[in-house]
C-alpha cells in the first residue's frame, strides 16, 4: 500500500461523449478488481468538460454499462462540471503563488511561433512568452483577448515514476511545455482537472491507458506543486482489432452494450477481457471472486493485447452452458422480445437444455428457440437439395401418423419415424433432414425426436403439410 494513504482508492473517468468502450470496461475492470482484492474503494466520475460533444445519453450508456458488467462503485458518479468552483479555486491559489500564469497569446500568434520552430528544426513548444521570470518584463495585454492559464512547468530537471505495469519511466522536464490548465472560458483542461480530482479524491492508484503515459509528466508536475500526495500509475497497452489496428470508439462495435445487446454475459466479458493483458498461471475461466482473489497488480502485460472474437465466443459459451437455466431463459425472452416473439420463461426454459450446449452467445439461443414461437423460412437452396420429389410422400405420410398420435412425446415420435421410414424403405437421415428443413428452418439439428417434443403437435403437423 502506498505510504501516504490510508486505504486503496481506485478510479475510472470516462468522458461521455460516447458509449463506455471495451478498452475503458478493461481499464474499470482492473481498478474495481485492484480495489476489492486490497479492501479498498473504487470511485466513478465523469469527466465531462467536453462540453460541446458531451451528452446526457452517453452518461447513461456508461452507467447501464457498469451496471451490466456488475463494476459496482463505492462513489459516484461524480461529474467535473459540478465541480468548476474548486477548480477555479485551485488555478488562483497557483497564480497566487507563481506556479501558474494568465497567457494571451492568440491561436494565430501560436501559429506563427509553431512554424518558425519547424523552419528551425526544433520540436514545437510553447516559447512562455507570457511567463513571468525575475527581470522579465510581460507586454501589456492586449484589449478584447481572454487568456489562457497556463502551468508553470519546471524548465529543468526530470519526471520518474516507477509504472506499475512499465516499470521506471523518465521524461525530461524541457520536452514538455507550459500546460494550458483553463481555457479562455473558465473550463480546466484534462490534465489538470483529473489532479485536482484525484487529489480531491484521495486517488492512490491509476490505472489507464498507454495513451496517457506522456501526460503523466505534466501531471505529476501539478501534484508536485500542489503539495498534493502521487498516486501509483499503471498505463495499460492497447488493445487490437483483429485486424491489427487499435480499438477505438470508431472502429466496429466497441460498445459494451452493443455485446449485451448481442447476447453475451457480463461473466463472460469480464472473463475475457481480465485475461486481454493479464493473466494467473494457466487459468483462462474463472469468476469475478476469482478475479479479485488474484489481482494484486502483478502479472500484467507490457505488450498489446489482440482482441480475438472467437476466443471471447468460447469463454462466453462456457457460461452459457453454465449459468442457471432460469436466469437463462430471462434472457432468451428479452432476446426473443427485441425481435418481435413475445413469450413467457415457462415456454423458454424447457427447451433450453437441448440448445445452449451450441450456442457461444444467449442471441444464438434465441435462434434456436425462435422455430417454436415464429415462423420459419428455410432456405432456397435447403428446400430444393432435401425437400425433394422423391421425398414428399414419405413427408406427407409422417404427417398423417404424428397427426394421429394420441400423446405427443419423444418415444411416439420416434416410432412415427422409424414406422415411415420401414413404409418407403428410407434411411434416418433421407427423412429426418427435409423435416428439420420444412419444421425447423435448417438442416441441422439436435436429435429429431428430441427436438420436436418441444413443438405443439399441430404446429408440426401444418408445417410439414405446407409442402
Amino acid at each position: 500500500m502506498t505510504s501516504h494513504f490510508d486505504k486503496i482508492r481506485t478510479r475510472i473517468a470516462p468522458s461521455p461523449t460516447g458509449f463506455l468502450h471495451l478498452g475503458t470496461a478493461r481499464t474499470a475492470l482492473y481498478s474495481w478488481a485492484y480495489a476489492r482484492h486490497h479492501g479498498g474503494e473504487f470511485v466513478l466520475r465523469i469527466e465531462d468538460t467536453d462540453v460541446a460533444r458531451s451528452t446526457q445519453d452517453s452518461v447513461d450508456q456508461i452507467i447501464a454499462a457498469m451496471n451490466w458488467l456488475g463494476l459496482s462503485y463505492d462513489e459516484g458518479p461524480i461529474y467535473q462540471m459540478q465541480r468548476l468552483d474548486r477548480y477555479q479555486a485551485v488555478i488562483d491559489q497557483l497564480i497566487a503563488e507563481g506556479k501558474a500564469y494568465r497567457c494571451y497569446a492568440t491561436p494565430e500568434e501560436l501559429n506563427e511561433m509553431r512554424e518558425a520552430q519547424k523552419a528551425r528544426g526544433e520540436k514545437t513548444l510553447y516559447d512562455r512568452r507570457w511567463r513571468p521570470a525575475p527581470g522579465k518584463t510581460l507586454p501589456t495585454p492586449p484589449e478584447g483577448v481572454k487568456p489562457v492559464v497556463r502551468f508553470a512547468n519546471p524548465v529543468e530537471g526530470d519526471v520518474t515514476w516507477n509504472d506499475l505495469v512499465k516499470g521506471p519511466i523518465t521524461i525530461n522536464n524541457r520536452e514538455i511545455d507550459d500546460l494550458i490548465i483553463a481555457r479562455t472560458d473558465g473550463v480546466p483542461t484534462y490534465n489538470f482537472a483529473v489532479v485536482v480530482d484525484d487529489w480531491d479524491m484521495r486517488i492512490s492508484h491509476v490505472f489507464r491507458g498507454d495513451e496517457h503515459v506522456n501526460n503523466t509528466p505534466w501531471q505529476i508536475n501539478i501534484f508536485n506543486a500542489l503539495g498534493a500526495p502521487l498516486p501509483s500509475f499503471g498505463h495499460l497497452p492497447i488493445i487490437l482489432g483483429d485486424d491489427g489496428l487499435k480499438l477505438s470508439k470508431r472502429r466496429g462495435a466497441v460498445s459494451v452494450m452493443d455485446y449485451a445487446a448481442n447476447g453475451y454475459l457480463p461473466e463472460g466479458m469480464l472473463n475475457y477481457l481480465a485475461r486481454l493483458g493479464w493473466s494467473h498461471g494457466d487459468d483462462e475461466l474463472f469468476s469475478a471472486e476469482q478475479m479479485i482473489g488474484w489481482f494484486d497488480g502483478s502479472h500484467l502485460s507490457k505488450s498489446p493485447a489482440q482482441w480475438d472474437p472467437a476466443k471471447l465466443d468460447w469463454v462466453n459459451g462456457h457460461y452459457v452452458k453454465h449459468i442457471d437455466e432460469a436466469r437463462l431463459a430471462g434472457l432468451v425472452v428479452e432476446q426473443l422480445a427485441g425481435r418481435g416473439i413475445v413469450v413467457t420463461a415457462a415456454q423458454v426454459q424447457p427447451k433450453i437444455g437441448l440448445f445452449k450446449d451450441r450456442c457461444a452467445t444467449v442471441a444464438a439461443l434465441a435462434d434456436w428457440l425462435s422455430m417454436y414461437f415464429a415462423p420459419v423460412t428455410a432456405s432456397a437452396e435447403d428446400l430444393s437439395a432435401h425437400v425433394t420429389e422423391a421425398v414428399r410422400p414419405a413427408v406427407a405420410s409422417l404427417a398423417e401418423r404424428l397427426a394421429a398420435l394420441g400423446e405427443w412425446n419423444k418415444a411416439n415420435i420416434q416410432q412415427a419415424l422409424k414406422e415411415t421410414l420401414t413404409a418407403f424403405g428410407l434411411k434416418m437421415p433421407q427423412l429426418a433432414v427435409p423435416v428439420r428443413v420444412i419444421v425447423c428452418g435448417r438442416a441441422q439439428t439436435p436429435s429429431l425426436d428430441a427436438v420436436l417434443e418441444h413443438f405443439e403437435q399441430k404446429k408440426v403437423v401444418e408445417r410439414l403439410q405446407s409442402v
